[in-house]
Formats: C-alpha cells, structure tokens, sequence
C-alpha cells in the first residue's frame, strides 16, 4: 500500500506488520491543518507543525510583491504544499465565492492563523470542525487591533505578550486557548521585544496550541470585559507625529513604540524627521548644538550621544538615531559635514562570503541584488532585518545589531560593516586627533596630549595642563592635559555604558579575544614608535625599551587574549534536599568598571601588565597613568581605537595623584583599583576604596628585595646577576634588589668586580645603541636619589663608587656602590628605587642568620640567592618572605608566572592566571530538580 507523505516523499508499508499498521493509522490521524497568513513567523510556525508531525493541506498567503514572494510561501511550496496567494477575501463585505472554493476543496480540520493581515470570512473561521486559531501580539483584552504591540510600549506597559485565541469575526474578541508575557524592559522596541520574546517564544507556543487542540485539550476562556482596549491602526501619518506636551517617559514610550516601524516624527529645523532609538537620560545636561524642534519649548541639544530631548516634567531622553530625507543617521552627525570612511579591500575568503550574503539578500528580497541595492527601498521589513541578522551571524559568523542594517542600507555599505566586524573592529570614520608631532630617532612619530574619554581625545575641563620633560635633555617635550574631578566622572561614566549597555557587556568572550589580539599586533606594528616615546618621556634606554618594556607589553597583551575564551566556573558536589536533586555551578563574572593607577618606571609596560587581565576578565576600565610619563599611554588609547575597541571601555586620564588619581578610588561606580606605587601612597588608596563602597584592591608597593649570594656560587654569574639585580632600568625597578648580602669568604671580590663593571658601563643618550645607562625619570626623584646618598655617607657607609651626578645635562647619577652597610642603617632598611647597590656581609656558613636578616624588613616583594648547593638553594627560597624568589639569576619575570609582594608590599598578582582573579568576582548558582 502506497500513501503521499509530506514534502512529497511516497513511503511503502507492509500491511501486514503491526508497527506498519500503528503508523499508517498514525499517519491518518493526523490532523488536517490550513495555515493563513504571511511572513517569516508563519513560515517558522508551518516549520514547526511539520517538525510535530501535523498535516498541512495548504497555505493561504498574500500575492508576490513585484518579484518578491512571501516567505511562507516560499517554504511551503518547496515541500509540495499547495499554495493559494489571495488578493482579498471578500469584497463589500461578503466572501468571494471562488476564493470558498479553493478554501473548502483542501478539507482542513483547523486553521491556524500565525500572523494574519487580511480580513478572513467567518466562513471560513467556522469552516473546519476545530475552528480557527489566532496569534495576537498583546496580552488580550488589552491593545485589541492590528497595532497592538506598538500600542503595548506607547502605552508604557510594564509587561507585554501574546495571546492566542480562537479567531472571531476580526475584533480580537474570542476565547482565550493560551497566553504567554514578559516585563518590559525600559528601553525595550518592538524589535527587541520581537527578537527575545515574541517571535521564538510565540512559534513554541502556536505548536503548542494546535498540540492542544489535535489532543482535544485546548481550552476556550472567554476574554474580560474589565481592561478592554481597541487601539487604532498605525497607519495613519498624524497618528505617528510626537506630542511635545507630556513627560520625557512618555515621549520616550512614543518613540519606542514606533521603533522601527513606521517611525515617530517631529519637525525639526522645519524638516521632517523620525525619530529612533531612545533611551531615558540619566544626566542632567550635555554640551551640543542647539536645534529647534516644532511644538518642544526646550531646544533640542545635538551631542555627542545623539539628540537630547526635554520633556515636559523637565526631564530628558536621548535619541540615538534619526531619519532625515529617508536616510538614516547617527543624531550626533546632525548638521556636521559627511564624513569618510576607511574602505576595506576584502579579501578573498571575505569575498566568499560577501557573496553568500548577496544570495541571503536575493532570498529575502527575491531580485538580483547589485551593490547599490537599498534593503529596505526594495521592500524589506523589520521582520527582515531579524533574518538577516541570523542569516549573517549563520554564515558570516559574526553577530550584527538591528541598528547595524538600518544604517548600512545598500548591499554595499553592508558589507563593508559585516567584514569590519569579521575582522574584530566596528564602523567607526577615520579616527583623527590633534597629534604632537616630532622627528626623532630617525623617525617621524606622533602621540596624542589629551585624555582619552568615551573613544575620543578631550581637552581637560580644568584647563589645566602636566609638563612632559625629557629626562636626558632637561626640555620639554609638550604639555598634557590634566584631569580633574569632572574629568573621572565623565570617564566612568562611559566606562560604566559601555560595561552595561555597550556591546562590550554582550560580546564572546571568543570576540573580545579576537579585538586584543588585534591590539597587540598594532602595538607590535608601532613598536619603535612606542620604545621610542618611552624614551624620550621616561628616559629608558632605548634598546632596553624595545626589547622590555614594549615588547614584554605585547607579549603580555597577547597572553591575556588567548585566556577570554578559557575563563570558566566550576561544577560542586553538594548533599541533595530528598528526595529532590541538587545541582550547584560557579560561574567567574567580569567585576565592572576598574580603575588601575600605574607608576612612571615601566609606563607601558605597567599598564598592559594589569589592563590586559582586566579586559580580557570582561571589565571597562579607566586609568592614570603616572603624570610624569603618560605619553605611551596615550598613544596606546589611539591604537585601542584602531584596533575596534569600543568607545568607554578604555579611559586614559593623564593628571596628579592627588586630584586624578583619588577621584578614581573614592568613585562609587568603580568597583575595584589596580594600584602599583608607594607603600605610603597605597595605603591612602586602601582606605579610599574602603571608605567610598568597599571597592575590590590590588597593590604593588615598595620593596627592599635581598639578593643573598653564597661562597659557593658561580662568581661570574654572580656578578653579572648582582649588577643586574640593582642597575637593570637605572635601579628604577619595582623588584630591584635593594640590599645584597655577600658570605664574607668572596665579598672583597665581589665587591671589587662590581665596581670594575660599573667602570664600563657607557652612561649617555637613551636613543643611542650604545648605552646601557640611562637618565633618571624626573627630577624630584633625581634629588631624593642623591639625598639618600647624602644620608648614606652621613651614616658611615663605604661609598666604593660613584655617589653623583654626571656632568653633563639632563638627570644622569652615576651607578653607586655603597659597602658596609649595617642592618640598623636607613640605606639598609629603604628603597632608593634608583641604581645604588647596597652591600652587606654576612658570615660564612651563616645561613639561618642571613635569611632572618634578609627577612626582617616590612616590604616583602622579591628575593633572589645565588648558590650551587640545590639543599640550600630550596631551603633559602622556602624560607624567605617575599612573592617572588630568584635562584642562580635574577628580574626573570615571565607573562605566565604570577607576580606579587608579600606584607607591605602589597597584595595581588599581575601576570598569569592568577592576575585574572583580580578583575572577576564568582557567583554560586545552586539548582533544585
């Protein structure tokens, strides 16, 4: 016996077989389904009754527009269902009787009407012995009519939904079967709404209902009269025009309700204009030009954010984007001149792609699609831009905005905003600054001098202005904005959207791995660049720059993105609640929006040390970098922006300590502070962070790390890793090692090598290839350098070498030695963090009595020991008291290897996994089944 099944396919049963004959008699069970309507939610909904197993007889569609046929249509012609595309149902109220015909000839059991524009015969609703079902955008009996999701936002209702019910006579009036809703989130539109609630969840239910009904299960609930509205139909232009004279709220509801289609207008500057995508605003003014809107006593202010708008309450809203002449644009270019955009040549993978698109396009629009094809001039719809959204992100791999469509609307600029973000950036015009121009080092540099707020550099609104001073020159470089307490709130503030609201908050881990690698191949790209402004601003020299402090930052850029993807939570055993189950997971969440406070001796360097983790964790962060070296950092935040970074969720805001520095700790919005500095000065900042909202801390602090050195070492080496321990960066280094203890049997020959190397080391120009000692970073701490010499002979040390300045211009100390320097002295129990080498003996064989002096210090940062004697080597480094231990070498930090200080200190890790646990917090999440 031979039946047709659906999509066409003949299937052969043997009668004879008992499970042959349960299917047959399933399969002539099967309900007989009409499906009415249109549109991409009724092509999903014939998908999932196919899926479920009913039979579909046939669909009822509307006829081709142009070329272009419904998708309904398209997807049940394909499986061989029969096809009807009605232009009209009946006419001066009474049913054509052709259009019966054609109905009544497929035999349905129930019509299933997903979504319906047309008036449909109550001969046919009562027609088939189930009836006819209905999907209706609200919660009925609210917001009755053909606009009633629109009118569920203009109203501002606090939940919205769908009800499906059994159809009536075109009044959304009959029986309740079921009904489903959702809270309304405040900046929710009818896309959104679409997107998460209304279009997947309203093809589960529809399933649903029609498995209720072929189960004889489905309910008929007569709606309430009580809470009954009729909306009118939005489509009339006056319906849609904006009344000025209610509450910002309720503009912002209008607004949204229309959003996007058919728009909500006003006249501004005597043009029609429609408005899109509001939000209610949270500050109290913005800084703009003025427009003029028809029937709004307050002016409009074009900003940077879009069009502020002032309701009647005095309060505002701001609208992102706006439709002038049909064209669609940012409401913050208003009035401004068209600007360019970086053309991006693709590549041929990428034009692979770009051509799957274009068929994505055809589909959608049914036509030929050539580069200036306007999406929505053809024909497209706001369900449309949901498929190719989905269609993109499916073959494309990349996730696009609603937004995204509407504001590329040819095929071309499409493209151009797809592959951008393939590629980890955004749309954004070329990116321009008022740059600080030099040739130097035999090349042509550039570094912004404003601070870097919300992705773009600003004048400080203090007015007030740092000194950049070459260190190996004494002259200045140029002046920096500095930033004020206005200044930090600006910052987080954006830092704080982005975090929230950005699409920083929403991206793949996986994404935002992808935009830091991107970073450190542009700062790799620009590193002689970088080493360069390094030196001239920091006075590092500037092979030591190149190989360190830029490259290690790139390293450590690197390392922190390959982690985005890796961060995870944990699955816990916990005792059940019977006879239920339980089922307990942590899950490692970004913290918010950071503040870092970096110190002036590695100024990139530090930076990427704890920025890395911080982003790759997920955060926004918003930074000062120290005052007297900010130009890499700056220079940083240009490249962040090249890289697709997104504007706020890097805050760059050179300025004092004092002012710049203690807003960020004492901001309530700043949920945790990456400090490295002085001991004295992180205390200040624990107790700001405590006092303001007990904000999460890290601190790197000061340090006076023991370097020990056994008889039995390998001398050579020991010289060379003692020299390095103290002059490595002009002793501007956190971990240098600020007292070495040398075993009495080898201290005079310890002694006498090290000054015979200090004696070659070429002191000079930090540009020059040759030298290996460079100038001091400022001059305040210049003097303190040569102040704690001072007290050092005033206390009785052996000055063995150096001990003052060289005699040329610019911050030069020669590299000083000092010997016998006893426990009780201030050079033995102070950091100089400059390049003096304090040495003191210790008797030989005398290894408890070392290690307790070495230990007797409040700093606890790193150690190191130098000795052949593996025994000895575990047991020293077991026994000192400090984050970091080097045995036989010293200053091997690494990206992987966690770093950190002990007591004073501080406390923290930078670098390795661990630093990540710095810049997420944990959440437990217990389930009951």
């Amino acid at each position: 016996m031979k039946i047709k099944c659906l999509k066409g396919k003949k299937i052969l049963l043997m009668v004879g077989s008992m499970e042959s004959k349960e299917l047959l008699k399933a399969l002539l069970d099967r309900m007989r389904v009409a499906i009415i309507g249109q549109s991409t939610f009724a092509g999903e909904v014939y998908k999932q009754l196919v899926k479920d197993g009913h039979k579909i007889v046939g669909v009822f569609t509307v006829p081709d527009q142009g070329s272009r046929e419904d998708p309904l249509a398209t997807v049940a012609a394909s499986d061989g269902v029969d096809v009807f595309k009605i232009k009209s149902w009946r006419k001066k109220g009474v049913a054509l009787p052709d259009v019966l015909e054609q109905y009544m000839s497929i035999e349905p059991e129930l019509n299933v009407m997903p979504f319906c524009t047309q008036f449909i015969p109550m001969e046919v609703i009562n027609h088939p012995k189930n009836k006819s079902i209905c999907y209706h955008p609200s919660i009925l009996p609210r917001h009755r009519g053909a606009s009633s999701i629109n009118w569920t936002l203009m109203c501002g209702d606090k939940k919205a939904g769908f009800s499906i019910f059994w159809a009536d006579d075109g009044l959304d009036t009959g029986p309740i079967l079921l009904q489903r809703e959702v809270d309304v989130d405040p900046n929710d539109t009818v896309d959104s709404l679409y997107n998460r609630f209304m279009y997947p969840e309203g093809i589960k239910a529809m399933a649903e209902a029609v498995k209720l009904v072929s189960d004889g299960k489905a309910p008929k609930i007569t709606q309430p009269a009580e809470g009954a509205t009729y909306d009118p139909m939005l489509n009339k232009k006056e319906l849609c025009k904006i009344n000025w004279d209610q509450s910002a709220e309720d503009i912002h509801n209008f607004i949204r309700g229309l959003d996007s289609s058919p728009g909500a207008w006003t006249v501004m500057d005597g043009k029609e204009v429609k408005l899109f995508g509001s939000k209610m605003f949270s500050g109290s003014s913005a800084e703009g030009q003025e427009v003029q809107l028809e029937g709004l006593t307050t002016p409009g202010v074009i900003h940077k954010d879009g069009l502020l708008l002032t309701g009647k309450d005095g309060k505002k809203l701001n609208v992102a984007r706006i439709s002038v002449d049909g064209k669609m644009m940012n409401a913050s270019k208003y009035g401004a001149a068209a600007e360019t955009s970086e053309t991006v040549e693709l590549t041929a993978q990428e034009q692979e792609v770009a051509e799957k698109m274009r068929e994505t396009w055809k589909a959608i629009l049914n036509m030929d699609v050539a580069d200036d094809l306007d999406f929505f001039k053809a024909g497209a719809g706001s369900m449309d831009v949901v498929r190719l959204v989905e269609e993109t992100k499916e073959k494309a791999g990349v996730s696009l905005e609603n937004e995204d469509v509407y504001m590329a609307t040819t095929f071309k600029e499409f493209v151009q905003v797809m592959v951008l973000k393939m590629r980890g950036g955004d749309t954004k015009p070329v990116f321009e600054y008022d740059a600080i121009k030099m040739h130097v080092n035999n090349m042509d540099i550039e570094f912004p001098n404003q601070l870097f707020i919300d992705g773009q550099f600003v004048d400080a609104t203090s007015g007030k202005f740092l000194k950049s001073i070459n260190p190996a020159t004494e002259e200045l470089i140029c002046d920096v904005h500095a930033a004020g307490k206005e200044d930090v709130d600006r910052a987080v503030a954006a830092a704080k959207k982005a975090f929230y609201e950005g699409p920083w908050g929403t991206m793949n881990a996986r994404d935002r791995g992808t935009l830091i690698f991107r970073l450190a191949d542009l700062m790799e790209q620009h590193k002689e660049e970088l080493a360069t402004i390094e030196t001239i601003d920091s006075g590092a020299v500037y092979t030591l720059a190149l190989k360190t402090h830029v490259g290690m930052s790139i390293d450590t850029w690197r390392y922190f993105a390959g982690w985005c993807d890796k961060i995870e939570g944990s699955t816990i055993p916990i005792n059940n609640a019977r006879p239920n189950h339980n089922l307990t997971i942590t899950k490692k969440e970004p913290i918010g929006v950071c503040g870092l406070v970096t110190p002036w001796n590695y100024p990139l360097m530090m930076l990427s040390w704890k920025m890395a983790a911080c982003l790759a964790a997920g955060n926004t962060v918003v930074i000062k970098p120290a005052q007297v070296s900010p130009l890499t950092a700056l220079k940083f935040a240009e490249l962040s922006v090249r890289a697709g970074i997104p504007p706020g969720v890097i805050s760059v805001l050179p300025g004092t300590g004092s002012v710049c520095g203690q807003a960020i700790a004492d901001h309530k919005d700043v949920r945790k502070l990456g400090f490295t500095g002085s001991t004295e000065i992180g205390q200040v900042i624990m107790k700001s962070c405590a006092v303001s909202n007990l904000k999460k801390v890290s601190l790197e602090l000061g340090g006076k790390s023991p370097f020990i050195i056994f008889a039995d070492c390998d001398l050579d080496k020991a010289v060379r890793m003692g020299m390095s321990s103290v002059f490595f960066n002009k002793g501007e280094n956190c971990i240098a090692a600020g007292r070495l203890f040398v075993e009495e049997a080898i201290h005079d020959e310890f002694v006498k090598r090290v000054v015979e190397e200090c004696k070659k080391m070429v002191i000079g120009d930090p540009l020059n290839r040759g030298t290996a000692h460079g100038p001091q970073n400022h001059k305040a701490h210049f003097d303190k350098l040569l102040e704690y010499i001072d007290i050092g002979l005033k206390e009785g040390a052996t000055l063995m070498y150096g001990g003052k300045r060289v005699d040329r211009p610019g911050y030069f100390l020669h590299p000083t030695v000092f010997t016998n320097v006893e426990d009780h002295m201030f050079i033995a129990k102070e950091e100089s963090f400059g390049p003096i080498m304090v040495i003191s003996k210790f008797g030989n064989g005398q290894v408890e009595e070392v290690v307790a002096r070495a230990n007797n210090t409040e700093y606890g940062l790193a150690s190191g020991v130098m000795t052949k004697d593996i025994s000895k080597a575990l047991l020293v480094s077991e026994k000192l008291d400090a984050g970091t231990c080097f045995v036989n070498t010293y200053n091997k930090t690494d990206v992987a290897a966690p770093f950190g200080g002990f007591k004073q200190s501080g406390f923290g890790k930078d670098l390795g996994r661990e630093a990540l646990h710095e810049y997420l917090k944990t959440k437990t999440i217990t389930f009951e089944y």
